[in-house]
């Protein structure tokens, strides 16, 4: 539900300080256009767009409601919930096998990878590869991260891979017998009243193109617009654990609201509190992840002032969500800083910016700098 600021305990000038930071990160070519939801309490102090879905002349604004490629942030709004979905079902159990799960990851070197090791991506995976240059489809990705070499025996380190939520999307879709993306269509989506989160958007609606932001202009695939950027999750189809998801900062708003309102929102109960508290901790000193959440470490997207339960993520294109439960706040930005004027990681400084400008205009909670403590 909107409200001020004040009725939250949150300086009546913080929409303004939000509009002038937005305002200076468009002008220096951020992004075309950006989004952004603050919410305390239960209540949406701030709901905006600003610019507009490209830089093309004529181009729409972008509103709350406008479409975002999210990139990896489809990790913990669908793969990651889905997974704790089927945990509390008794369907999955993370310290069991991938193996177990997905007969296909049977190298000798992987077939012991547990569920909670992907989660937390210490499977020994590497971080990348372009495989979508030979490569179509869930089948031959699953066969290519089989037979391709780990960089690390599992377990031993954290290396941030796509190939760990790709490999979480088949788990789940193995438990399930359905896709990913009609799994949290039916399970999330659909009952938080998320109407603009989907993958693979219509791209024959000009209509509904008008609220998509184009994400990028690419030299070899032409104007991305409506269509995953992250070239392995186009490969397999547009649906992938790792990439593919759209949505607007008004649905992510309603889905940060439910995981600080413990897993519940508008009478719809689709976690248990005790679960999102598992999976938003952080799961070993040596690293920041959480079961695919991640937290705030040095220099993070989070800024200073989010505290150390805080729980978020980021995505390639330009997006973050971060929720702090200690001061009942989250924060959603949404951009397309890949289709940026030549300063593609000036989203970098206006995530931290805003972040730190929503913690400190909290006036009743004293302001602590815990990024000088990490």
């Amino acid at each position: 539900m909107p409200a001020s600021p004040t009725v939250v305990a949150m300086d009546a000038e913080l929409p303004a300080r939000i509009d002038s930071i937005v305002a200076v990160a468009i002008r220096e070519g951020a992004a075309p256009g950006v989004a952004v939801a603050v919410g305390r309490f239960g209540r949406l102090v701030h709901l905006k767009g600003y610019g507009a879905i490209d830089y093309a002349p004529g181009s729409p604004s972008v509103d709350a409601t406008t479409m975002y490629d999210l990139a990896s942030l489809t990790k913990v709004v669908a793969t990651t919930t889905a997974a704790m979905i089927l945990e509390e079902e008794g369907k999955l159990d993370v310290n069991r096998t991938v193996h177990s799960y997905v007969p296909e990851l049977d190298a000798p070197d992987k077939a012991g990878i547990t569920v909670r090791q992907i989660l937390t991506h210490r499977g020994g995976f590497e971080a990348f590869a372009p495989l979508h240059r030979q490569y179509r489809g869930r089948a031959e990705y699953l066969a290519q991260i089989n037979a391709r070499p780990l960089t690390s025996v599992p377990g031993t380190q954290m290396v941030y891979s796509d190939w760990d939520f790709i490999l979480m999307q088949a788990v789940v879709e193995r438990i399930t017998g359905t896709t990913l993306d009609a799994f949290v269509a039916s399970r999330v989506f659909t009952p938080l009243g998320m109407t603009s989160a989907r993958f693979t958007p219509d791209t024959s609606d000009a209509a509904l193109l008008r609220h998509i932001a184009v994400t990028a202009n690419d030299t070899l695939r032409g104007l991305i617009h409506g269509v995953v950027h992250d070239p392995n999750a186009w490969a397999m189809g547009g649906v992938a654990g790792h990439a593919g998801l759209f949505a607007s900062a008004r649905d992510l708003a309603v889905f940060a609201q439910m995981l600080l309102n413990g897993g519940r929102y508008a009478g719809i109960k689709l976690l248990a509190p005790t679960t999102l508290a598992r999976w938003t901790a952080v799961q070993d000193p040596s690293s920041s992840r959480a079961l695919g959440w991640d937290t705030p470490s040095a220099v993070s997207s989070a800024g200073r002032y989010f505290s150390p339960r805080s729980f978020g993520h980021t995505g390639f294109t330009g997006t973050s969500i971060w929720m702090d439960p200690e001061r009942s706040l989250f924060v959603v930005i949404l951009s397309n800083r890949v289709n940026s004027h030549g300063e593609s990681t000036r989203h970098t400084q206006l995530r931290r910016d805003i972040a730190d400008a929503v913690q400190s205009s909290i006036q009743d909670a004293p302001l602590i700098d815990w990024e000088a403590r990490r």
